[in-house]
């Protein structure tokens, strides 16, 4: 059965209500490394970026390789459809 949804008094000895214990304080933060600026944190996120590629390099291999052997379904209807979504992708971010 549903309960109504009104306003009703809290009784005392209501089962549904808990008891609260105030907790401790939280402590403090710890801080172990100093705070760089974005500015000086640049060169280095460029660095580590350029390390390695943003892709699996051995995935698109095996993609190659199948595509060249003929084992690896294209379907020009899902090419075009992922085409279509990237424009509407790119649409949506640009300056109006």
């Amino acid at each position: 059965m549903v309960e109504s949804v009104k306003p009703t008094t809290i009784k005392a000895n209501d089962l549904r209500i808990g008891a609260v214990t105030r907790v401790a304080n939280a402590a403090p933060p710890v801080t172990t490394a100093p705070a760089q600026t974005p500015a000086a944190a640049a060169p280095t996120l460029a660095r580590v970026m350029a390390a390695s590629a943003p892709m699996d390099v051995t995935r698109i291999a095996l993609i190659k390789e199948a595509v060249e052997n003929g084992r690896f379904p294209l379907s020009p209807a899902s090419v075009a459809d992922a085409l279509i979504a990237a424009k509407y992708e790119w649409m949506s971010h640009d300056a109006s």
